[in-house]
């Protein structure tokens, strides 16, 4: 948790200094005229990805699947948007490989990975490791009956 705190302070540093890198090697207007483009093409991004993206869930969900990788594609393409808008290069080029259709391939196999460990780590803590398939009445809890006698000594 301290390394994401580190990380969230760290982060508008690291794009201060990299504005003013790049904005002492090409100028200053050159370095305005980036931060404005790709707030622009954050911004189309946003509109014509996530429009593709609700269409393609929406084929799936009409079939009677679920739309979980679109759902995800929508999410990575959004905030991949979002970054772009954010003035800034480094959040630009986290932004475009969010977007990028390859890199949001690696990134998206890698976070299905992920969850998929995840899950496993929690079924292995659980009293059912069936995942409550098994039994037939899963909402109701586990009880254990039995008797007992009170000794007062």
């Amino acid at each position: 948790m301290r390394v994401f705190f580190f990380l969230f302070l760290l982060f508008p540093v690291v794009e201060l200094a990299l504005l003013i890198k790049v904005g002492g090697a090409i100028g200053v207007l050159p370095t305005l005229l980036l931060l404005v483009g790709s707030a622009l093409l954050g911004g189309l991004l946003l509109r014509v990805a996530g429009v593709a993206t609700a269409w393609r869930a929406r084929e799936r969900l009409a079939r009677g699947e679920l739309p979980e990788k679109e759902m995800l594609e929508g999410l990575m393409v959004a905030l991949g948007g979002a970054l772009l808008i954010l003035p800034g290069f480094l959040s630009d080029i986290i932004g475009l490989l969010f977007i990028v259709p390859f890199t949001r391939g690696l990134l998206l196999r890698a976070v299905g990975r992920r969850i998929e460990a995840q899950v496993q780590r929690q079924r292995a803590f659980s009293d059912d490791p069936a995942g409550g398939a098994a039994r037939p009445n899963a909402a109701r809890p586990n009880v254990i009956e039995g008797e007992y006698e009170r000794r007062d000594q």
